[in-house]
């Protein structure tokens, strides 16, 4: 592997993505690109839109000797095989096939030959130079055998956030690697052919099984697309309601973010939930759920940042010089590192009313759905922001020739609590509120989406209180 080239990709990557706000309008890098009727309230730190396909890429990395006591990752699988390509679009493809074994094993050359291992399913999310994301799906699995072997990772590549549907293909995948690679293929060929369906909608994909007969199999996408790459029981496992608050708090004021874990599954599914309590907000700055232990050092900048690292490489990060970090032990479920202040970003009315949302959630003894969990932790923190921010169309100003404007100090002075305000004025200063703004000011439709209903709730229900009193 060319570890020198695969180190610069990540470093320009790293600067890309962290660009401050007055180097443009720079905009929402990924998500402006691909649906243009996107309002404010809908954005997606993942491109998409429906008909496209589900995957570019399907590809198995396993563990090949290099010298001596030795292995490195190595793809020994690819489909589709694309030819004909035009030379940065060829350029392109070897950086990403370069990256991919990398993450599909980021615990470096520690393994041994196997007899028996538990699969385990995560992800990775690759950022190109341009900003664009891709995300890999990975499965990880010790292939049919006898006698000691190294496990395999089946990895999907795409551009789709989707976690929960991905998981479902990747179940596909592995029940079919248990008879033959060979049909695993026909699976594949059959699921590229069928578009991705729109939120809420299903595709069913016919595949061929040997001495089982032709199976219809049912792919749904979530309703709501801004919590299709997420699990949030996976974080209310792994940390208290209060350490929850404070984690979200420094990630809003976009700090650096270190997450350590034993299990890739937990590092990826944590750090992609946290991501997603920003809705309708977007994590814009370096966003590597497991970061490659060879790599560790690249990412450790001075800029914000939001990665995971496996456990063992915790001594390894501590040397690294990093200031005001907060370093997050999903294992313990503590803090290992923290700026201090943590506990008093928040308003402390609002972060009242969100630690009763989310303590009432973790001893509510019913068995709930992944799908309820997610609405109601999500609804939590749309709560927040619509109660400190969901003001900000009032305060965006238009002139003749249908250029708008966001009126900065009014937007502040508009808000009674002190304690809001003081919040807010930090806020505002982060690149992903700036995008967010920015996204508004091109757009005169304001109310349509998740957010703006909610925001329009609101202040309707004010609007009856204050009636009422």
């Amino acid at each position: 592997m060319a570890g020198t080239g695969l180190v610069s990709f990540f470093r320009n990557s790293i600067r890309r993505r962290s660009a401050r706000r007055d180097v443009n309008r720079d905009a929402p890098q990924d998500e402006s690109k691909s649906e243009s009727a996107r309002r404010p309230g809908e954005r997606s730190p993942f491109c998409y839109s429906p008909g496209q396909f589900f995957f570019e890429y399907l590809v198995v990395v396993s563990l090949k000797k290099k010298s001596g006591s030795d292995y490195e990752p190595k793809i020994i699988y690819q489909f589709p095989k694309h030819e004909n390509l035009l030379r940065g679009q060829k350029e392109e493809e070897e950086r990403l096939l370069q990256a991919i074994p990398l993450f599909c094993f980021p615990d470096g050359n520690h393994w041994a030959p196997l007899t028996e291992y538990t699969s385990e399913t995560f992800s990775f999310v690759l950022t190109n130079v341009d900003g664009s994301r891709k995300i890999g799906y990975c499965r990880r699995l010790l292939p049919v055998g006898r006698g000691p072997r190294f496990p395999e990772v089946f990895c999907i590549i795409s551009c789709l956030g989707c976690f929960g549907l991905f998981s479902k293909i990747l179940d596909e995948v592995e029940k079919r690697r248990q008879i033959s690679m060979a049909v695993i293929y026909p699976f594949m060929q059959g699921l590229r052919e069928s578009p991705f369906p729109a939120p809420g909608k299903t595709v069913t994909i016919k595949s061929f099984i040997p001495e089982s007969g032709t199976e219809l199999i049912e792919l749904t996408r979530p309703l709501d697309s801004w919590l299709e790459h997420v699990e949030f029981q996976a974080l209310l496992q792994h940390l208290s309601p209060e350490n929850i608050l404070w984690l979200f708090a420094s990630v809003v004021l976009e700090r650096r973010i270190i997450f350590v874990a034993e299990e890739l599954s937990v590092l990826s599914q944590c750090i992609h939930a946290v991501a997603a309590l920003l809705y309708p907000f977007s994590w814009a700055h370096t966003y590597i759920p497991v970061v490659p232990e060879c790599l560790i050092d690249t990412v450790c900048c001075p800029t914000p940042f939001m990665v995971g690292v496996q456990k063992r490489c915790l001594e390894q990060v501590l040397d690294q010089p990093m200031e005001e970090v907060l370093l997050v032990d999903l294992c313990e479920g503590k803090f290992l590192r923290s700026v201090g202040d943590e506990r008093d970003i928040l308003p402390a009315k609002l972060q009242t009313e969100m630690l009763t949302s989310l303590k009432t959630h973790n001893s509510n003894n019913n068995i709930q759905t992944s799908e309820q969990v997610n609405a109601q932790v999500s609804n939590t923190f749309v709560q927040f922001f619509v109660k400190t921010v969901g003001h900000y169309t009032v305060h965006l100003k238009w002139n003749k020739s249908g250029q708008s404007s966001f009126q900065e100090k009014t937007f502040c002075k508009a808000i009674t609590s002190r304690s809001c305000r003081k919040f807010v004025k930090r806020f505002v200063r982060t690149q992903m509120f700036s995008l967010f703004i920015q996204e508004a000011e091109r757009s005169r439709i304001t109310q349509e989406g998740y957010f703006q209903q909610k925001v329009t709730e609101y202040q309707e229900q004010k609007k009856k209180q204050r009636r009422n009193s």
